[in-house]
Formats: C-alpha cells, structure tokens, sequence
C-alpha cells in the first residue's frame, strides 16, 4: 500500500506591532503610493525586541498540533526554514523542540531563503513516504526586520516577520501529490544577506543587511516560475483548470499575477497575504495556506499549487490534494 504524505494541521503567527508605509516614508524618501504601486504592500509586522524566531514558531505550531488534534510528543520530526535564527547553533528546531516538549524527534534547519517552506515540505514528503517519519511538523519563521537596512529605500519597503507552520502525517489517500525544487547559485550576488559576523570583522556594518539587484531578480522570478508551472504540471498529467488554488511567496504583487496568468487563472483563485504583511520570506507560502484553509477559502478536495523563488537562487514547487 502506497504511503501519502497528508496534511492534517496549520498555523501561523504575526507580531502585533504594524508597520505602515506611511511609517516608512517617515524614515526615507518614500510614499504610501509608490510603495504599494510597485509591490502590493500597505503594511508590515515587526518583531517586539523579545521575540525570536523559535518563540514565534511556537505559536504557528502549537496552532497546527491544535487543529491536527494529536499529541506535540506525537511528532517524530521537526524541519524549521529561516534565515534569521537566534542562535547558529543548536538550530531553531532544537530549539522549537524544547519550547513544545518534545524528547523523541529529530529537528534540523534548513536554509533556502524564501523558498525555505516548500523545501521543508518536499523534504518531509520524502521522509514520510519512505516510511522513516509519521508526523512531520514544518515551519518557516522569519524575523526579516533585523536584517533589513531602514535606511535603504529599495529593501526596507519589502519585507515583515512572522511564522507559518504545517503538520503531516502518513496517509493512505494522496496528499502532496508532488514537490519539486531546484537552485542555481550563478545568481548570488543579484539577492543575499552576508554574515554579520564577516561584516562586523570587516567594519563594515552596511554590510550586514540584505543587498537586492531588484529589477534584475524580478525578470529571472518570473521565467522561473512560469517554468515550475509547466513543470509541475507535466509531471503529474493535469492541466491548468484542475488547480483549484495558487499559493505563492508573497513577495511582489506583480510576479505572483504573472503566475497567475500563466495558470490562467483569476486573482480571486490566489491566496494573497502581502498586502497586510508583505514579504515574510519562508514563512509567507506557510502563513497564506493557513489563511485559506482557517478562513474556509481552501476545501477539502481541493488541488493547491504551492510555489516560492528566493535567494540562492532556490525556487520550487508543491502540489497537494488538501
């Protein structure tokens, strides 16, 4: 009997602090309009001085563990996606672990900027269907804001905290249909974040923020995704009417109805969270499943195409039959 991959809980988690573009404009030479012309984005969540990324990604997972209706000590493995940990190490898994009082998983990060959740995903799917795990949690947290330059115009306008989550367990109907993934490291200098260590070694503090070739990243995205589209789709002989959803990164309003066109689908058929919280990075494609399916948008049955680009540059695919 053949083992699917089924997804029985989500999760997500914002700060409570909103950052506006107005907000933003007060801070460089900006406005409201031209900010949410050129990304779709009204508004940000900031992490409080307190918060990290493991205490946020408790809150996104314990949501999940809820709705999944098992046991945290039930879960035999912990994938969590960021680029903005607390700790090099122990990773934010282990740490997450701790927080959710759990002895008997094994966690372990995994860094693929803002592809980080379909990575965790596909990586998950492998472990359940060749029977070495039972429930998979994975999570993206992302605290994006201590890693951004406010004084830079082209960056600081993007990007918000928060923290998605995604419970799976071994099924004998078809869940995730089918991952795909991919990188190609000849674009590393188009979108990257240095390690503030070496910046901070180096004396040069501008250094250690994110450094974005916006214009350049925006034409490769689109190509790339369209190719994933026509990729997924191939690989499971169905057509672009079967997709009942589109959930992509939430990264810039543009690129995602540029998927959507190729899709053929209408805006009314994705699931869109950036304008309340811009770009989360690898929790965005987790947070935006979790809309939909909390606010009844996503029904069972239903076909979902995940899909992310980020840094790296990493992008990927997930399509599951919620």
């Amino acid at each position: 009997m053949n083992r699917w991959t089924k997804v029985i809980g989500t999760g997500g988690y914002l700060p409570p602090i909103i950052r506006t573009n107005d907000d933003i404009s007060s801070m460089v030479d900006t406005s409201d309009s031209w900010i949410y012309e050129r990304t779709g984005i009204k508004s940000r969540r900031i992490a409080g001085p307190e918060e990290t990324a493991s205490s946020m990604a408790e809150i996104a997972a314990r949501q999940a563990i809820d709705m999944a209706g098992i046991a945290a000590t039930d879960i035999d493995m912990i994938i969590v996606a960021t680029g903005t940990p607390e700790r090099v190490y122990p990773s934010t898994a282990c740490l997450l672990q701790e927080r959710l009082g759990i002895k008997h998983a094994v966690g372990f990060d995994i860094q693929a900027a803002c592809s980080g959740s379909v990575y965790g995903l596909s990586i998950a799917d492998q472990y359940i269907k060749t029977g070495f795990a039972n429930n998979v949690l994975v999570v993206g947290s992302e605290i994006c804001s201590r890693i951004v330059d406010w004084s830079d115009r082209s960056t600081c306008i993007l990007f918000g905290d928060g923290a998605g989550a995604i419970l799976l367990t071994a099924g004998t109907e078809p869940g995730i249909l089918s991952t795909h993934i991919h990188s190609d490291g000849g674009y590393e200098d188009l979108l990257y974040c240095p390690n503030p260590q070496v910046a901070a070694e180096a004396k040069q503090h501008e250094l250690a923020f994110i450094s974005m070739r916006g214009n350049e990243v925006f034409k490769v995205a689109v190509n790339t995704l369209g190719r994933i589209v026509d990729e997924t789709l191939a690989a499971n002989g169905l057509q672009q009417s079967d997709i009942d959803w589109l959930v992509p990164h939430q990264a810039n309003t543009r690129i995602i109805a540029a998927t959507a066109k190729k899709l053929g689908m209408s805006m009314d058929q994705v699931i869109l969270t950036l304008e309340n919280q811009g770009n989360t990075s690898s929790a965005s494609v987790l947070l935006a499943f979790n809309e939909g399916v909390r606010d009844g948008r996503i029904q069972g049955g239903q076909t979902v195409l995940m899909e992310a680009f980020g840094a790296g540059f990493t992008w990927g695919s997930v399509l599951l039959r919620y």
